[in-house]
């Protein structure tokens, strides 16, 4: 089955490349999961500023939620003062690769960061995509507020 990209999917850039090769060495150095093993951080993370800056976070794993990679990388990258972001992946440990952004991360990236380029598996290899193609006919938060 082949699965319909959106007209913003573009095959990886150079720069999108470095991105995941950073998300991948932040949780191989940081996982505290061995091979076939459950761990509390599994995922790995990487976001890119305009500036150039990238920042990265790995999740915390909890029965009740806890933060993504994704959230803990923007968060990092905020406290760090960078403001516009590009770019955004997250991977898994043990060589799992690009992992696509779970349900809440697409809705938070839609909402905060719609220009936000995604990097996301396909039939044919990682691509990149505009967060604001992430959830087609999606909840409008700001069209909901008053």
């Amino acid at each position: 089955m082949t699965t319909l990209l959106p007209p913003s999917a573009l095959p990886l850039s150079k720069v999108e490349q470095a991105l995941v090769d950073l998300a991948r060495k932040t949780i191989d150095s940081t996982t505290d999961a061995g091979p076939g093993e459950d761990g509390i951080h599994t995922m790995g993370a990487a976001v890119r500023a305009a500036d150039g800056r990238m920042f990265t976070g790995v999740n915390l794993y909890h029965f009740t939620g806890g933060p993504c990679a994704e959230l803990v990388a923007l968060g990092a990258a905020r406290a760090a003062g960078a403001t516009e972001l590009t770019h955004i992946v997250a991977v898994g440990n043990h060589a799992r690769g690009v992992k696509n952004p779970c349900g809440r991360d697409r809705q938070i990236l839609a909402d905060h960061y719609p220009n936000i380029r995604v990097v996301m598996t396909s039939s044919g290899g990682p691509v990149s995509i505009l967060a604001s193609d992430l959830l087609p006919l999606g909840y409008d938060y700001n069209a909901e507020q008053l």
